[in-house]
């Protein structure tokens, strides 16, 4: 297809524009002015160009190759190299096809000024955009335009955004825009409410709030590209990221994996377009954790076959649920009973309000208020006063009710069908994990950036001061937590693939173990790690115009949303005696066998001089003495734990007490197989790679990342005899080593994390 000079001139711009295939709102009201404005275009032109700036209907795959054909057979006309800009290319190449009785339009510096217009309209970054298009379209002239370094973050970037690094890069074009900008002064929560609701709208438009959802209901069928998406989002706005999460994640979640078609067909679509707010009704005031022992009832009626649905005490209310003031529609977990039986946790769909916004009879919702941070996100207690509704609202994909009135499930056991019904929404626990490293990589980025331009004290060298990040102390606080963001991104990866593989599976005991315990090892990371990096900036970290505030407040709920952490981690400790004990079950005398000679066999290792005594650099840097320290303490946490009990048990203790006895050692020996997860994948991701400076330096954050998790926990390796005095001191001597490596590339290790520099918005940096 041949195109008019018109066209021609703004080809290129078009063509980097639509490259991501994202146009956000502010940019598609732009765009369509600054058009209409452009008068050496005639109507025809003008309108050919509307038509591929609008959002619902981009252009198809045949239009962009045919675009890149234009391009490529213009540009062979010219002599250009990689200084020229797009906007000089386009008007080069329409002057080399409009023939000489037009051309001197083209010269116009009118003309000119309008098509730059059009390229800041477009959102095009002029460094940027000349890169990936000649990269793209002219590699032949593209050499020379990115600068050498020791390794290209662009391309550990690429790494680390793995298999939905497209995806994430969209996300990020999307909310970078201006409207999804949120001011600092805006703190009245109302206010601020309808402005997040508003870009929720707005991400929804995209197509991204039904990403996890069938094609069929507007969505890709891809639930790890929904996680991708939230990822990303936690670069921006953490209370729209929230919303998101309840919206699409919580109560859209809920319909697609607690329902059947019917519920798909009603509901779906309109909560993936917002059209339908809803809330995610599970924690009660009396009951948070205790998912089993909510009080709210479902009773069913079998003279008109609905289900009565009530708060029985004022403990009993939904407490803390997220969307409760703008939702119209409730997903509310609670004790069916069908005549005199209690058939446990089940979930209905319950209309919350009307048209007109109000709140339907029987129904009492009331504000959380300000909270400590999230005040974007209008979380409430909601109560229900004997509200009925049809049977065809419980959501019966694990158990529902026959026309006969009677309960039936394809899952006979009750603990485990409720087991298998929270398992299907393990997915918000995926998120949260994604998210929390998230906050905690822009954290890093804010406080590295300070750290490479901030003096402090005189260095001795013609009277300049000393940069931060030059003193040891600076380094030993920042860099392990680079290793460990590093660490957990591979981590997650690998968590993200499983749970996409399983999503609708109903066993998902792998799935649920490993997010348990990555959600709580990666939200306490982005706990401690923004904390840390607030104090690495002094006062200035303080400031609200450097990040740190709403990054801390807007974060810290994580270590307890989805879950508590030391409830999720005792969640991951039974697991693995669960595991432990079916392996004795299954293998009998040999299992046994197994496990005092593993015992005998560990115990002469740690007793060796050359294992426990090794001071040698090499030694300490090698996989094979990290993992083996990280799976000795895991093994050894897991064994003793599991006499600890069987002694327990012995002494005729009940349950629970043998359970508060043993509850601390629960936690260390969860954690201590989360970390022995993370490094192994982290390991594992990096031998995938063939050699590079790039694998060198992911190779040092592996380093680092194991080196610490040991040296932290010296106390526990110490008394367990694993490591020598000596070899503790020396472990801590590698380590000042590998800071010493890190510091001269550390704007690198968080450039890698490809954080937007209008979504990285600290004075302190960008000033």
């Amino acid at each position: 297809m041949t195109y008019s000079p018109g066209i021609i001139s703004v080809l290129p711009l078009f063509y980097i524009g639509w490259s991501d295939s994202v146009l956000s709102p502010s940019e598609m009201k732009m765009i369509q002015d600054q058009i209409n404005q452009m008068n050496f275009l005639s109507k025809e032109e003008q309108k050919t160009l509307l038509k591929w700036t609008d959002q619902k209907n981009p252009p198809d795959e045949e239009t962009f190759k045919n675009w890149l054909i234009e391009i490529k057979k213009e540009a062979a006309k010219l002599n250009i190299s990689s200084k020229v800009s797009l906007v000089d290319l386009g008007i080069q190449m329409a002057k080399a096809s409009s023939g000489t009785k037009s051309e001197q339009i083209w010269d116009s510096p009118k003309v000119k000024h309008s098509i730059k217009e059009l390229e800041a309209a477009l959102g095009v970054s002029h460094q940027l955009s000349q890169l990936t298009f000649y990269q793209a379209v002219l590699p032949e002239i593209s050499s020379g335009l990115v600068e050498e370094k020791s390794f290209d973050p662009a391309s550990i970037q690429s790494i680390l955004d793995g298999k939905y690094a497209e995806l994430k890069s969209k996300t990020k074009k999307l909310i970078m825009d201006d409207f999804f900008e949120v001011p600092y002064d805006l703190k009245e929560k109302d206010a601020l409410r309808l402005k997040i609701l508003e870009q929720c709208k707005a991400v929804a438009m995209q197509g991204y709030g039904a990403y996890a959802y069938p094609e069929e209901y507007g969505g890709a069928n891809s639930p790890g590209g929904n996680v991708a998406i939230f990822e990303t989002m936690a670069m921006g706005n953490i209370s729209l990221l929230v919303k998101f999460g309840v919206q699409f994640g919580l109560f859209g979640g809920a319909i697609l994996q607690l329902g059947t078609k019917k519920h798909h067909d009603k509901y779906l679509t309109k909560t993936g377009t917002l059209e339908l707010p809803g809330c995610f009704a599970m924690t009660e005031t009396g009951h948070g954790s205790n998912v089993r022992g909510l009080e709210t009832t479902a009773t069913y009626n079998p003279e008109d076959k609905t289900i009565t649905i009530n708060s029985p005490t004022v403990h009993a209310g939904k407490e803390y649920i997220g969307n409760a003031l703008h939702s119209k529609m409730a997903v509310v977990f609670a004790q069916l009973i069908v005549g005199s039986e209690n058939h446990g946790i089940h979930a209905v769909m319950v209309p919350l309000r009307n048209d007109q916004h109000e709140t339907l009879p029987g129904i009492t919702v009331k504000d959380n208020g300000y909270k400590m941070g999230l005040n974007g996100v209008d979380n409430g207690r909601i109560w229900f006063d004997q509200v009925k509704v049809p049977l065809e609202n419980l959501l019966d994909k694990y158990g529902g009710i026959t026309e006969d009135g009677l309960y039936e499930s394809s899952i006979e056991k009750e603990s485990k069908r409720f087991f298998t019904m929270l398992g299907a929404l393990v997915g918000g626990r995926v998120s949260v994990a994604a998210a929390s490293n998230t906050a905690a990589k822009k954290s890093l980025d804010i406080a590295i950036r300070y750290a490479l331009k901030r003096r402090q004290f005189e260095s001795g060298i013609e009277e300049t001061e000393t940069l931060i990040l030059d003193y040891p102390t600076h380094q030993e606080r920042l860099f392990p937590l680079i290793a460990k963001s590093y660490a957990l991104n591979f981590a997650l990866e690998s968590l993200r693939e499983k749970f996409e593989k399983e999503y609708y599976s109903t066993d998902k005991r792998e799935v649920e173990t490993l997010a348990a315990g990555l959600k709580s090892y990666a939200s306490w990371h982005a706990t401690d790690t923004i904390q840390e990096c607030r104090e690495a900036c002094g006062g200035k970290g303080y400031l609200t115009e450097n990040e740190f505030t709403d990054l801390k407040a807007d974060t810290d709920i994580f270590t307890t949303f989805e879950g508590d952490n030391y409830v999720l981690l005792q969640l991951v400790a039974k697991a693995l005696l669960t595991d432990l004990k079916q392996e004795f079950n299954d293998g009998g005398f040999l299992a046994v066998a197994r496990h005092v000679m593993s015992r005998i066999s560990t115990s002469a290792k740690t007793l060796n001089p050359l294992s426990s005594r090794n001071t040698n650099a090499e030694h300490l840097l090698s996989t094979d003495f990290q993992m083996d320290a990280l799976e000795f303490r895991e093994q050894k946490l897991l064994f003793s734990l599991s006499d600890r009990m069987r002694s327990f048990i012995g002494k005729k203790l009940n349950p629970n007490d043998i359970f508060l006895k043993t509850q601390s050692h629960m936690i260390v020996l969860a954690n201590a197989q989360i970390e022995k997860y993370i490094y192994s994948e982290f390991k594992s991701g990096i031998d995938k790679l063939n050699d590079s400076p790039e694998k060198k330096a992911l190779v040092l954050m592996l380093n680092t990342f194991a080196l610490d998790a040991i040296h932290r926990d010296k106390g526990w390796f110490l008394e367990n005899d694993y490591l020598s005095g000596d070899k503790s001191k020396a472990i801590r001597k590698v380590l000042h080593g590998l800071y010493r490596q890190i510091r001269p590339v550390a704007g690198q290790y968080v450039e890698a994390f490809g954080i937007p520099k209008v979504l990285r918005r600290a004075q302190i940096v960008n000033g």
